[in-house]
C-alpha cells in the first residue's frame, strides 16, 4: 500500500470549503468548469478557516477575462494586521482560452448565466467550480421543492416500515 492511499483527512469531505446551495435552487446547471482564483495571502488564510460566503456571488465575463464579484471573504483578525483588506473585492478567475470562449459565447448569444457552485481545495490550491446555467421559473422551483419533500417523506415511510 502506498503512502498516499493510507492518508485520509479527518472530517470526511474536507476538500470542500463552501457550497452555493442557492445556485442549484435558482438555476438549471448544464455545464461545469473548474477555475483557479487570484487570491491574496490573507484570503487564503481565511479560506483555510472556512470563512467565506458564496450566496451573493456571481461571475462576470468581460474583455476575455472572468471575474468573481460579490464573494465575501472576511479577514481573520490575526492574519491581516498591516494591511487594509477588502472582503468583497473583485477576484480574477483563471481559465483556459477555450473555456473562456465557451463562456463568452453562451452568455452573450444564448442567454446563459455563469454562477459559482462551490469552492474547494485541489492539490493545495483553491479552485472554484462554476456552472453554465439557465434560470429556473417559479413553477420549476415549486416542482423541485415538491420532489424533495416527497423523497424525504418516502425515506420516513421506509424507515418506519422496516
Amino acid at each position: 500500500m502506498s503512502k498516499k492511499a493510507g492518508k485520509k483527512k479527518p472530517g470526511g469531505d474536507s476538500a470542500t470549503i463552501a457550497l452555493n446551495r442557492r445556485a442549484r435552487f435558482e438555476y438549471f446547471v448544464e455545464e461545469r468548469f473548474e477555475a483557479g482564483l487570484v487570491l491574496h495571502g490573507w484570503e487564503v488564510k481565511s479560506l483555510r478557516a472556512g470563512r467565506i460566503n458564496l450566496t451573493e456571488a456571481y461571475v462576470l465575463v468581460r474583455n476575455g477575462e472572468a471575474f468573481l464579484i460579490g464573494c465575501n471573504i472576511p479577514p481573520l483578525p490575526t492574519a491581516s494586521t498591516h494591511i487594509n483588506p477588502d472582503p468583497t473585492r473583485t477576484r480574477k478567475l483563471l481559465l483556459h482560452q477555450k473555456e473562456l470562449a465557451r463562456l463568452v459565447g453562451a452568455t452573450e448569444q444564448r442567454g446563459y448565466t455563469v454562477v459559482p457552485l462551490d469552492l474547494h481545495w485541489s492539490r493545495g490550491k483553491a479552485k472554484l467550480s462554476i456552472g453554465l446555467a439557465k434560470g429556473k421559473k417559479q413553477h420549476d422551483k415549486r416542482a423541485d421543492k415538491k420532489e424533495r419533500d416527497w423523497q424525504r417523506e418516502k425515506e420516513r415511510l421506509l424507515k418506519h416500515r422496516v
